[in-house]
């Protein structure tokens, strides 16, 4: 069974700074396309940012040059670290292998307010 555990949320100030980790199980993760996505309650998910098996992230607009996506196969974790958050980026981020109907994690809970 695949399971995401995804890790890292909180409460921040404007322009601070997060590490958000998911650890996946019960998949191959070195050959698959990985992705952090946002929800705010009552919206769409939203692609956040992917990173392919090997090589460069790809950035939705609204985070480029904030948010850096990475991941260690040897461990099957993909992170997200977001820097200069903005309250806009509040939402809850779960991570999931991209374009597959793998069930959801619970996520964490992220929060950018003074």
């Amino acid at each position: 069974q695949v399971q995401f555990v995804e890790s890292g949320g909180g409460l921040v100030q404007p322009g601070g700074s997060l590490r958000l980790s998911c650890a996946a199980s019960g998949m191959l993760f070195r050959s698959a396309q990985m992705a952090w996505y946002r929800q705010v309650p009552g919206n769409t998910r939203e692609l956040v940012a992917r990173i392919p098996p090997f090589g460069q992230g790809y950035y939705v607009d609204s985070v480029k040059g904030r948010f850096t996506i990475s991941r260690d196969n040897s461990k099957n974790t993909v992170y997200l670290e977001m820097n200069s958050l903005k309250p806009e980026d509040t939402a809850f981020y779960y991570c999931n292998v991209v374009g597959s109907l793998y069930s959801w994690g619970q996520g964490t809970q992220v929060t950018v307010s003074s």
